[in-house]
């Protein structure tokens, strides 16, 4: 529970900022308002890591710009038209805004900008009343005209205005809903989330890119499993991910889980905690997150009932990929984002083979081979993917994958089993063939290259041998 007490002192702390103080004074100098607001505040009461600051204040865009200059290191205007002025304070970049009180126009999403007169007529504006406070410097007031504070004690996300109005002013704060549960562990509203199944259907006049942006900040939350849910069950998802849900319908090929969503969503849980248990200091890994929400997607689309009721999904993983990579496509998500993504769900699968019965040192170069840069996260993928209530064949799985990261790595200290290439280049098999660049390049490259994955690496001289030999074949 909020203890209020504590949350009021941090409250003076975050007054005490550096940056906070040094802005406070140059507004206060000028005659002008000041105000910490949304999550900072927010975040100074339960108790969070404080990152970001943002600032609201009477001063329009231009004075703004004046009072920061002399205060900061760098300035740049180019949210001047909303009333944003940005600088850089004491080395810390800041945002201060002034009070707004703009609408949006219903169909393109562009707000109509207009300046407000008042704090609390910028508070109400916000999408919800825990992001509603603010915290008047220097004088250290906290002002919170919506219930912000009670709201947070309650642990809920609500809207400071009827939810209708304030979705209908900006869809996306739908989505943002799903992204605060994951990120602060609160739930949605009863009243917020009725007005998300109705309103949902106005998502799309946002942007591919606003809404991939909120994808990424859920899945670099504590808890995205959280989010997701709230997305799957106001229907939300359907609207630019409706491969989630549809997860819901299908039954798990082992019948180890109600269904395939479910499966999904303990997978994502178990790929985090491997991901911090193996890498405790790194930054959240969105596209791994990513791959194993998605990793089985392709269920339902390959989905066949067997003789004897078993069920089958022969090839999800290919097709799976495939979906994956359309659908992220259509979120504008990065090349790189969508390639890794769809390289991780099409080798999923890989593994479990491994776990019937002992690779050879062949398919061991072969699956690091195929990985690529991708290894790592392959590995905790696969790993995550065991969630059988079986605590025998869980024990078994998990100790044929260490025994394949122990193979890979007695590898790795004999040959360069991450880089495999052929004993010979492009030049080398010319000169050795007395030929010039042409198919035949290529196919002799290809040749070599599996002699190495087959056998390791050959040297030179035994490469030439073997090269000259399959030559003569091929004449």
């Amino acid at each position: 529970m909020l203890n209020m007490a504590a949350g009021l002192a941090r409250l003076g702390d975050l007054a005490q900022h550096p940056v906070v103080a040094t802005l406070a004074k140059a507004f206060a100098d000028a005659g002008r308002d000041l105000a910490v607001v949304g999550g900072p505040v927010r975040d100074a009461l339960l108790g969070r890591a404080t990152h970001d600051l943002d600032f609201t204040t009477d001063a329009q865009p231009d004075e703004i710009l004046a009072i920061v200059t002399p205060v900061s290191s760098t300035q740049w205007d180019i949210g001047r038209a909303f009333g944003t002025i940005g600088a850089r304070v004491q080395g810390e970049q800041v945002e201060i805004t002034t009070y707004r009180a703009d609408s949006y126009d219903g169909v393109t999403r562009k707000p109509v900008v207009a300046f407000g007169d008042s704090l609390e007529g910028d508070l109400t504006r916000r999408d919800f009343t825990v992001n509603a406070m603010a915290l008047r410097v220097p004088e250290v007031r906290l002002v919170d005209p919506t219930g912000g504070v009670e709201d947070l004690v309650a642990g809920i996300l609500r809207t400071p205005i009827d939810p209708a109005v304030s979705f209908g002013d900006d869809p996306l704060r739908m989505l943002r809903a799903a992204r605060f549960a994951a990120q602060l562990g609160f739930d949605v509203e009863e009243g917020t989330r009725a007005a998300i199944e109705k309103l949902r259907g106005t998502l799309e006049i946002v942007s591919a890119e606003r809404v991939q942006s909120e994808i990424v900040r859920m899945m670099q939350t504590t808890d995205p499993v959280r989010g997701i849910r709230v997305l799957v069950d106001t229907g939300l998802s359907d609207e630019f991910l409706p491969e989630i849900a549809a997860m819901k319908l299908e039954v798990d090929e082992h019948h180890h889980h109600k269904d395939v969503f479910e499966h999904s969503l303990t997978v994502l849980q178990q790929a985090i905690d491997l991901e911090r248990q193996r890498h405790p200091d790194a930054e959240p890994d969105v596209a791994l997150r990513i791959a194993a929400l998605l990793h089985d997607i392709g269920k339902p689309r390959t989905r066949k009932l067997e003789p004897g009721g078993a069920v089958s999904f022969y090839h999800h993983d290919v097709v799976g990929s495939r979906m994956a990579k359309k659908r992220l496509q259509k979120l504008k998500f990065d090349t790189a984002t969508i390639q890794t993504v769809g390289k991780l769900i099409e080798l999923h699968l890989r593994f479990f083979g491994y776990a019937e019965g002992a690779w050879t040192d062949s398919a061991v170069r072969r699956y690091v081979r195929d990985a690529g840069d991708e290894l790592e996260r392959l590995h905790i993928l696969t790993r995550a993917d065991v969630t059988t209530r079986n605590q025998r064949k869980a024990r078994r799985l998990a100790t044929a994958y260490d025994d394949i990261e122990a193979r890979i790595a007695e590898l790795r200290e004999r040959e360069e089993v991450d880089a495999i290439r052929p004993d010979l280049d492009g030049n080398q098999i010319q000169q050795v063939l007395g030929i010039t660049p042409g198919p035949e390049v290529g196919k002799a490259y290809k040749f070599l290259l599996e002699l190495r994955l087959d056998e390791g690496p050959l040297g030179e001289e035994e490469a030439e041998k073997r090269l000259l030999l399959w030559w003569s074949e091929q004449s």
